[in-house]
């Protein structure tokens, strides 16, 4: 019996259609034909049912199925017994639970659809643990006896008994809009019980926007909306789901450091973060969970902060002797083919002239630069300091002004853009829009191998466009930008909704599919470590956003990046196990150090 109870059957519910199919899986399951239950599909129910019991484990339903909804996973032995919830038979199971501590913050590690979200409804007491019985749930009575002996028993008893208060900055600040109304300041005025309102919109620069309707702001401005309303509340409990989409490096710090000033010896904070850099510099310890999005979700026991990534990015956990990713991943910066003399002849140069651009009450200038083939170049500034319009101006999307009559001639480039904000338009499948726009790249079977399997697009094909999540929007609109034949790849913050793993597994995408096919990318990049992974050359934007601002010219990763740091007064250091950057806390002796001898961004190779 105990070894039949690890394994589950998982049926996708916008995947499984009984009306438009043969019911393959019921006929041809070996259970079924000797007379047992064990897939039931009634022309009454929406989806298959499958008995996990009686469920042999053979996977022929799995091959059969013309939706591919379904998956039999065989768990590890243990879990089992650690099963903290369940939706429903056939759905999304999650192991065990985080662990937050009074007055620290804990860091949830993990890629999507693996239960984050959902083991924050839990601690929040807005989801009440099932333990995996979903057809009689238990009372809290059973739960409590359950946790006994771990920390959560006194978390939950502390929920249960003290009412404690808990506020979630949700994922998805987007939707904020439909469900608040009335302008910025009024809203915080509202919700301000610990009096910090002015402290905070100083802090998160929310004094320009304070008179604006909650409906017309910015996605940056949104989330620092959505961080001060959880901010300014009195809780003891306080998570945040994402706080560092949409934001600039400088807003990220900022973010951070009022997500920190909110522990108190007896408040909790529990944040969910895919900027590993951020997430490091903001937590006490962390939790990394790990198992199959869309199926089930295991959280390991808390480790150190730099334990805890680390194990993240290896993809093993050596505390539970376990490898839950095939290969690990390393930041070792690859010294570029360009440095050596005998081949600069080999690549093409190129080069734009000085100009500048006017908008409102908004002025970029653009000091003169060039550079050559199979080349990227990560722009790095704050919000609003012209990234974009650069890039617009390189894809002829927008005229330089013209200097004493005549007009300055950018050199003609094909370009390919992705633009920041995706908004699916499309109504039919990802194939078909594939089909449309990159048809002769999307046959290809170099594209397929270098593009479309590791952003696993292939999974994507027979799903409607408009219905596609934003990690999902974003990995198919990189493949339509790559797709697309041009000299110039202008790629506008390709992290943003994606995962931490599906972050690094993007930038190789970008930097393996430039170096073959010898063009350039222009990248606006503000995850830190996806930057410094993907910059052969970087233009650092100075001056004051949204009034004037002055894109320099390329320059070294290393100088580039220790003129952009010193702007934000922050150092970084390398991480010896991966190579990864690691933010050094505010006045620390490393911190000192590294700023006293003026080297901000450190490359210990």
């Amino acid at each position: 019996m105990a070894d039949r109870l690890t394994r589950i059957a998982i049926v996708s519910s916008d995947r499984c259609k009984p009306k438009k199919c043969r019911q393959e899986c019921k006929k041809s399951c070996p259970v079924v034909k000797t007379g047992k239950l064990c897939i039931e599909v009634t022309p009454a129910s929406k989806i298959a049912f499958i008995s996990e019991e009686l469920c042999i484990g053979c996977g022929i339903c799995v091959k059969k199925c013309p939706f591919e909804a379904i998956q039999i996973i065989n768990l590890p032995k243990d879990l089992d017994k650690d099963t903290t919830h369940r939706y429903g038979p056939n759905t999304f199971k999650l192991h065990r639970l985080p662990v937050p501590r009074p007055g620290q913050v804990l860091g949830l590690v993990g890629t999507n659809g693996i239960g984050k979200s959902t083991a924050l409804k839990v601690l929040a007491g807005k989801l009440k643990p099932n333990l995996g019985r979903y057809d009689n749930p238990p009372d809290w009575q059973e739960i409590l006896t359950y946790f006994r002996g771990s920390e959560l028993q006194n978390y939950f008893t502390r929920i249960l008994e003290d009412n404690l208060k808990a506020i979630i900055k949700p994922q998805y600040v987007d939707h904020i809009p439909k469900a608040v109304q009335g302008n910025v300041g009024q809203v915080l005025d509202q919700k301000d019980e610990r009096e910090m309102k002015a402290e905070l919109c100083a802090d998160l620069d929310l004094n320009l926007v304070i008179d604006r309707n909650v409906g017309d702001l910015s996605g940056g401005e949104l989330q620092r909306f959505a961080i001060a309303v959880v901010a300014v509340q009195n809780a003891e409990i306080y998570m945040f789901d994402e706080p560092s989409s949409y934001l600039d490096v400088k807003q990220r710090l900022k973010a951070a450091q009022v997500v920190r000033s909110l522990l108190r010896p007896n408040s909790y904070v529990i944040v969910v973060e895919h900027d590993l850099s951020v997430l490091d510099y903001l937590s006490d310890f962390i939790c990394c969970l790990y198992g199959k999005p869309g199926a089930y979700g295991v959280v390991t026991l808390p480790f150190s902060v730099r334990e805890g990534i680390n194990i993240f990015l290896a993809g093993f956990v050596p505390t539970e002797n376990l490898r839950f990713r095939d290969e690990s991943l390393t930041f070792k910066v690859a010294e570029t083919p360009q440095e050596s003399a005998e081949e600069i002849q080999t690549y093409q140069r190129y080069r734009y002239p000085t100009m500048s651009k006017t908008q409102g009450g908004f002025k970029l200038s653009v000091i003169e630069g060039e550079f050559t083939d199979s080349q990227i170049i990560v722009m790095l500034g704050e919000n609003g300091t012209g990234k974009t319009t650069f890039i617009r101006m390189l894809a002829g999307l927008l005229k330089p002004d013209s200097v004493e009559g005549s007009d300055i001639e950018i050199p003609e480039f094909n370009v390919s853009y992705k633009p920041q904000k995706i908004s699916p338009k499309f109504q039919s499948t990802v194939r078909h829009l594939l089909h449309q726009k990159i048809r002769d790249s999307y046959m290809h079977p170099q594209f397929t191998s270098d593009v479309m399997k590791p952003l696993q697009i292939e999974q994507l094909m027979d799903q409607e466009v408009v219905n596609l999540s934003g990690g999902e929007l974003q990995r198919v609109a990189l493949c339509l930008c790559l797709g697309k034949p041009a000299d110039i790849y202008l790629i506008d913050e390709p992290s943003a909704y994606l995962d931490s793993e599906q972050r690094i597994v993007a930038s190789k995408v970008i930097k393996r599919f430039i170096l073959h096919a010898k063009k350039t990318a222009f990248i606006v990049e503000h995850d830190f470590i996806m930057a410094t992974y993907l910059a052969d050359k970087v233009i650092v934007y100075e001056g004051k956003p949204s009034v004037n601002c002055t894109a320099n010219a390329p320059q070294s990763l290393v100088s580039g990046m220790n003129r952009f740091l010193s702007h934000l007064d922050i150092t970084f250091r390398r991480d010896p196990t991966n190579y990864r950057p690691r933010i050094n806390k505010l006045d620390s002796t490393k911190d000192r150090e590294q700023k006293a001898a003026g080297s901000y961004y450190y490359l210990d190779d």
